[in-house]
């Protein structure tokens, strides 16, 4: 990588240690077409209609000619610098239609927990966030635009909204009680409302290994505001058993890597791993990739946690996703002991949908050795069974009789002192296989990686 590379490489890896602040994105601009009915601002000589039973604080930025402007019962309008409202003649504008009136949508329209109201402020190329991380977490700042009108609803109330921090209308909170105080204003009811709350966590994320989000509770209500414009239905994959990531609302095409991790794992720093050595090669150039600590979704470790390496396709006939997963599997067992890495596991999504091409798709092919050895095995049950056979057909071998007879079974039971009767012997004791490992249902699990050196630690 040249010069110029390892400058962009940097600011990329500046750009991830500044990620942690989420900017509103959604306004109650009157002039913002989006906010009006008709797709369209009141016209020259038309009329204006706010929702007469909802708060809103509205900024208007130019100047308007109006017939007619129905305020609501409680709210205001800010004007710019340069702005107006002046009185009009109704149908002064040919184009506007008489008795034409505009409606300004329901400002309480725009929720804290749909993903599409935020924004990360730094976010480098290549890299995307699960939709419950979309949404501040407890260790982010929160952003509103000092000179922007707005409306947030809170939610339901069932938990309090937790950040570190909450900038609005030019100043900057970092502690409950001051956050508080501008809530129950007049200028903090305008802006926010509903029966949720907002409280301050006012801690960075210390840990080097990331900390989890924080938002797994409220992923339902998140779901529902993602969703909500399709009706609460996920919109149909471009494949076959698509996997679904913790923290997603919906599956997607790619792959998933689980990473166990011990003290010595850097978060950052395997971002920015990824960046160097992997997003930059041409044939990993139209992957998005969301790496993040979330709760382990499987409770057969002990550890609660894990990072998740989210590999999603931009065309899944492409195949990019599974082979760049197996990539980082083999250089998890290679360098996981630099990395502080102990175990990687993938889960991938199935064929393309609409006969696309599965090319790369299901992974390359085995090593020769693999196969070898499989063969192998299989060739030696063959001629275990076929010798088998052959001795029972001989007499030589003989399977033993079980008797059915009353009373000749022990049942399996205890010592009962009240009767002083043996209703069992002691048995042996069995060591019971591991467990294989579990893979989300909407995907299929492929493999595994465990690093001997921290085998002891891992158990």
């Amino acid at each position: 990588m040249g010069a110029l590379g390892r400058l962009a490489l940097w600011l990329q890896v500046c750009a991830l240690a500044q990620a942690a602040s989420k900017l509103w994105v959604p306004n109650t601009y009157f002039d913002d077409a989006t906010n009006w009915s008709q797709n369209q601002t009141p016209c020259a000589g038309g009329a204006a209609q706010f929702p007469a039973d909802k708060m809103v604080s509205v900024l208007v930025r130019g100047s308007h000619l109006l017939s007619d402007l129905l305020l609501p019962l409680d709210g205001e309008l800010v004007l710019d610098s340069g702005a107006g409202l002046s009185a009009a003649d109704a149908g002064s504008d040919p184009g506007c239609g008489l008795g034409a009136s505009a409606l300004f949508l329901n400002p309480d329209r725009f929720s804290w927990f749909d993903p599409l109201s935020w924004r990360p402020r730094d976010e480098a190329r290549g890299l995307f966030s699960v939709d419950a991380e979309r949404v501040p977490c407890r260790h982010d700042d929160v952003v509103f635009p000092a000179d922007a009108s707005f409306r947030v609803g809170l939610g339901p109330g069932a938990d309090p909204v937790r950040v570190r921090s909450v900038s609005a209308l030019g100043q900057t909170f970092t502690r409950d009680d001051d956050l508080a105080v501008y809530l129950a204003s007049r200028a903090g009811r305008l802006r926010f409302h509903g029966p949720g709350s907002l409280s301050l966590v006012p801690e960075a994320c210390a840990d080097p290994s990331g900390c989890v989000c924080g938002n797994a509770e409220a992923l339902p209500w998140i779901c529902a505001a993602l969703l909500q414009p399709r009706g609460g239905r996920c919109p149909p994959a471009a494949c076959h058993a698509a996997v679904r990531p913790e923290g997603q609302c919906c599956g997607l095409c790619g792959a998933v890597v689980s990473l166990t991790h011990g003290p010595a794992f850097d978060l950052e720093r395997y971002r920015a791993r990824l960046l160097d050595a992997f997003l930059v090669l041409p044939q990993y150039q139209g992957l998005q990739v969301a790496v993040s600590k979330v709760p382990r979704a499987s409770r057969l470790r002990e550890t609660d946690t894990e990072v998740q390496v989210v590999l999603a396709e931009a065309r899944p006939e492409v195949g990019a996703a599974g082979q760049l997963a197996r990539e980082l599997l083999a250089d998890a067992e290679l360098n996981g002991a630099a990395l502080g890495i102990l175990a990687a596991a993938l889960r991938e999504s199935g064929v393309p949908t609409g006969g696309g091409s599965a090319s790369g798709l299901q992974g390359t092919a085995p090593r020769p050795g693999l196969v070898g050895g499989l063969v192998a095995a299989a060739l030696a049950l063959l001629v275990l069974l076929a010798a088998t056979l052959l001795l029972r057909r001989s007499g030589r071998l003989r399977w033993p009789q079980r008797e059915t007879g009353v009373g000749t079974e022990v049942p399996l039971g205890f010592r009962n002192p009240m009767f002083d009767v043996v209703a069992s012997q002691d048995l042996p004791a069995v060591r019971l296989p591991s467990p294989a490992p579990q893979s989300d249902v909407s995907g299929t699990s492929h493999s595994y990686f465990v690093n001997p050196l921290f085998a002891e630690a891992e158990a």
